[in-house]
């Protein structure tokens, strides 16, 4: 597997950690962006939500700063309002994020899952 990937993360995430080191060997490069920094664009996100089908998938529920929110404030929110959140707090966003040069989004680390979609074409 090679070519490159957009992969938002943070540097105190272990999982983030995990799922770096794995992108390296598999031959993967990825651009890395601190999520703190530099969260998902508004763009990214709501194609994040039409291809994930979820906000569940999009909200790092466990975090402090999701806690601090509270989840019936988040269930409260039309999409436009959770995506708005997000797109302003990078530490709300479940992660890693990570997006394929085909424009495929993925959150958390499953190794099978992305194995599976950065996995080229066979060739017939």
């Amino acid at each position: 597997m090679a070519g490159s990937v957009r992969l938002y993360s943070y540097g105190s995430c272990g999982t983030c950690r995990k799922a770096l080191a794995w992108l390296g060997e598999q031959g993967i490069s990825a651009e890395v962006l601190d999520i703190t920094r530099t969260p998902p664009s508004k763009h990214e996100l709501e194609e994040a939500l039409k291809q994930l089908g979820s906000r569940a998938r999009l909200f790092n529920t466990s975090g402090q700063r999701y806690r601090a929110l509270g989840a019936a404030r988040v269930a409260a929110m039309d999409d436009g309002a959770a995506l708005d959140a997000l797109a302003a707090d990078g530490m709300l966003i479940k992660r890693p994020f990570l997006i394929t040069a085909q424009g495929r989004i993925v959150t958390g680390f499953r190794p099978l899952e992305w194995q599976s979609l950065l996995r080229p074409p066979e060739v017939e």
